[in-house]
């Protein structure tokens, strides 16, 4: 053990001098990836930001794969069904009409761009789709991840699939099931709130109906 030793450092020992068959992901070792998410004592977490010290019950640090998504093999996770939420939700930025004309500079201090800036730092890592209680209870259910994606593009200015996305997050497993039990947001490394930008897309939702939209 070591006074700064993470549990990205502790599972890398175990690998390298107790079991060379152990499989995990890791990528940055700086928090800027969030490849090596894994479930640390019950909770989701990086590895590499999460120090042994920190986590230690007793004399015990119980590691796991991340819930909600099948496991390949010991501590690393299959990711596809997260991404094929993701782009359900419409998680792809569409060029809207005009996009290759004279660059339109975007107003910072717009709302729209406000609610970009609150959501857009997502770095995929899992960790709210894990911490989710909605997705175990329902698998189709897009997961906070995508939900935040889809929200952060809505209010993009020059993005051009509106329509399609909000179709997207309307449709069942969207933002509708949402119980906003706000366990994505308190388990978000990036201190994210899916919780809030989810709000945010049932309100426009409403909207949308209300104007014919939808």
């Amino acid at each position: 053990a070591q006074p700064q030793q993470t549990v990205l450092d502790l599972v890398t020992w175990i690998q390298r001098r107790l079991e060379p068959g152990l499989s995990y992901r890791f990528a940055c070792r700086v928090g800027m990836c969030g490849s090596c998410a894994m479930t640390i004592n019950g909770r989701p977490r990086w590895a590499c930001r999460t120090l042994v010290r920190d986590v230690m019950q007793g004399r015990e640090v119980r590691i796991a794969p991340l819930a909600n998504l099948p496991v390949i093999k010991d501590l690393a996770c299959d990711m596809t069904v997260f991404f094929e939420k993701w782009q359900r939700a419409g998680g792809r930025f569409v060029p809207g009409e005009g996009a290759r004309d004279r660059f339109a500079p975007i107003q910072t201090e717009s709302k729209a761009r406000r609610a970009v800036d609150a959501a857009i730092e997502c770095i995929n890592c899992g960790i709210c789709y894990a911490a989710c209680d909605v997705v175990a209870d329902d698998p189709d259910y897009l997961g906070p991840a995508a939900l935040n994606r889809a929200w952060s593009l809505i209010n993009d200015e020059k993005d051009g699939a509106r329509g399609p996305r909000l179709a997207a997050v309307a449709a069942a497993g969207g933002c509708a099931s949402c119980h906003s039990n706000q366990q994505c947001s308190a388990h978000c490394p990036k201190g994210l709130n899916p919780t809030a930008a989810i709000a945010g897309l049932k309100r426009t939702l409403l909207g949308a109906l209300l104007r014919g939209e939808l």
